[in-house]
């Protein structure tokens, strides 16, 4: 799991719908309590507060490193997704990702195999 800091953006994992928020909301941290909760603020195009509230860190992942300025890797955002869910979960998403796998093999220009 990637360590939450200050400013970085996060995207929900979860609906709030006390505060009208669904999962893949958009926020930034803008403090931090402990380790595991982070005082996130959810805006609109024009900037203004849609919601504001501390979260758990199961209710969100980084998507966006303040640190470095960068996009977190859709790599590192599916192992935060992956590294959640339980063991049976986890085969099924390499299930399904071997499936992905195998469909792009049969829809992709043939290569000749080294060696041949």
């Amino acid at each position: 799991m990637i360590k939450p800091e200050m400013f970085d953006t996060v995207e929900l994992l979860v609906d709030l719908p006390d505060v009208q928020l669904h999962a893949g909301a958009q926020g930034a941290i803008v403090q931090a309590y402990s380790e595991d909760v982070f005082e996130v603020e959810f805006i609109d195009e024009a900037g203004q507060t849609l919601a504001l509230g501390a979260l758990s860190t199961t209710q969100f992942i980084v998507v966006w490193r303040n640190a470095n300025h960068a996009w977190v890797t859709a790599d590192e955002q599916a192992a935060q997704l992956v590294s959640r869910l339980r063991e049976p979960d986890r085969r099924e998403v390499i299930d399904f990702a071997r499936h992905l796998h195998v469909r792009r093999a049969r829809t992709a220009p043939q290569t000749q195999v080294a060696g041949q």
